[in-house]
C-alpha cells in the first residue's frame, strides 16, 4: 500500500497554516516570499521574508502573492508552494501528497481552478479545494452534521466569510473582501491624516494588535509609534490612544457587522432559531480584535463567541477534513475543478 501524505493548507492572503495528517499543524508563517529581481528565484519564505518587507535593496523584492484571498501573482504563489511542499514533506519524495486547500466561499471557478493548478504544478498529487467558512466550522468544533443552523464569521487577513451550515452543507454563504489588512490601511491612513507620519503595515499590525478594539475599553491603552514625518522627512515618535485606534477601525468593522446582519436577514426562520440558540462563532485572525464579539451582540441580539484557537479553526478544519474526506466530499464541500 502507498503512503501518500496527506496535507491541509490554509492559503491565507495574511499566514499559511499547513495541517500535515498525523502531526497537526506543522508550518505557520506570513504568506510573503522574497524575491530576487534578477533572476526571480525565490530567496526566503514566510518569516524571514516578512522581515524584508520595506528593507530590501533595490535587486530584491518582498511581495505578498495573495490579495483578497485569492492569487493576484501565480508564479510567485506556485514558487511559494513547492517551498512549502518540500519544507513539509521534503525535497526527496517517492509519492505526490494529496492536498487539501481552503479558498474563500466568493471565490469563482476561474479563481478555484487557480489554486488546483499552482498546487500540482508545485508537487502535489491531487489538489482539492474546500470553502473556508466550512473548514472553519469543522475547526470549531460546531455540530454541522446535525439538523440545526451554525453559523460562522471567519475573518482572514483579505476577506471575511459569513457562512450558515446545516447537514453538512453550506446554506447560505457570502464573502467580504474586508479583513485584517483593511483594518491595518485604515490605521496607515488615520496616523498619516493625523500627524503627518508615515508607517509601514507592520508596524499598524501592531498597533492593531497592542491598542486595536471594536468596543470601548476600561481601561482605554496608549502606546509610542515611530515613522516618518511627512514633512519634515525625518523619524518622529508620537502617543497614539486605543480610542482614535477604534475610530480608525470604524469603516472596516461596520462593513463587517452589515455583511452580518444581510446574512442573517436571509437566513430562514428555523435555521435563524437555531442560531439564536446556539450563537454565532467567529474565527480567523481578525476575531481576536478586542471587543469585536460584544458589539456584534449588541448590533445583532444575538450570543456572539470566538471560537478556541480561532487563529488556526480553518487549518485544524482542514485536517479533519482529510481524516473524514468521503463524508466530507459527498457533502459537497470539497471540490476538484
Amino acid at each position: 500500500m502507498k503512503f501518500v501524505p496527506e496535507i491541509g493548507i490554509d492559503l491565507g492572503t495574511a499566514n499559511i497554516l499547513v495541517f500535515k495528517r498525523g502531526k497537526g499543524i506543522v508550518l505557520n508563517e506570513p504568506t510573503v516570499v522574497a524575491i530576487s529581481n534578477q533572476n526571480g528565484k525565490v530567496l526566503a519564505v514566510g518569516n524571514e521574508a516578512r522581515e524584508m518587507i520595506g528593507r530590501t535593496p533595490g535587486n530584491i523584492s518582498a511581495i505578498r502573492p495573495l490579495k483578497d484571498g485569492v492569487i493576484a501573482d501565480y508564479s510567485t504563489t506556485r514558487k511559494m508552494m513547492e517551498y512549502i511542499l518540500d519544507k513539509v514533506c521534503g525535497s526527496r519524495r517517492f509519492f505526490k501528497p494529496r492536498v487539501l486547500i481552503c479558498v474563500p466561499s466568493g471565490v469563482t471557478n476561474v479563481e478555484r481552478r487557480a489554486v488546483i493548478q499552482a498546487a500540482t504544478e508545485a508537487g502535489a498529487g491531487d489538489a482539492m479545494t474546500i470553502e473556508e467558512p466550512m473548514a472553519a466550522a469543522i475547526g470549531a468544533g460546531l455540530p454541522i452534521g446535525s439538523a440545526g443552523g451554525n453559523m460562522v464569521v471567519d475573518i482572514g487577513g483579505g476577506t471575511t466569510d459569513v457562512a450558515v451550515i446545516s447537514l453538512g452543507g453550506i446554506v447560505l454563504s457570502q464573502s467580504l473582501r474586508v479583513g485584517g489588512n483593511k483594518m491595518d490601511e485604515a490605521i496607515i491612513r488615520h496616523i498619516r491624516n493625523t500627524y503627518n507620519l508615515m508607517i509601514g503595515d507592520p508596524t499598524a499590525e501592531e498597533i492593531k494588535i497592542k491598542i486595536g478594539s471594536a468596543y470601548p475599553l476600561e481601561p482605554e491603552l496608549k502606546m509610542e509609534v515611530r515613522g516618518r514625518d511627512l514633512v519634515a522627512g525625518l523619524p518622529k515618535t508620537v502617543e497614539v490612544t486605543s480610542e482614535e485606534v477604534r475610530e480608525a477601525l470604524n469603516e472596516p468593522v461596520r462593513a463587517l457587522a452589515e455583511k452580518l446582519c444581510q446574512v442573517l436577514e436571509e437566513t430562514p426562520p428555523e435555521l435563524g432559531s437555531d442560531i439564536i440558540e446556539r450563537g454565532i462563532y467567529l474565527t480567523g485572525g481578525g476575531a481576536l480584535l478586542r471587543g469585536l464579539d460584544r458589539l456584534l451582540t449588541v448590533i445583532t441580539d444575538i450570543p456572539v463567541r470566538v471560537a478556541d484557537n480561532a487563529m488556526n479553526c480553518v487549518a485544524i478544519g482542514t485536517g479533519r477534513a482529510l481524516e473524514e474526506y468521503d463524508a466530507i466530499r459527498q457533502s459537497g464541500a470539497v471540490s476538484t475543478i
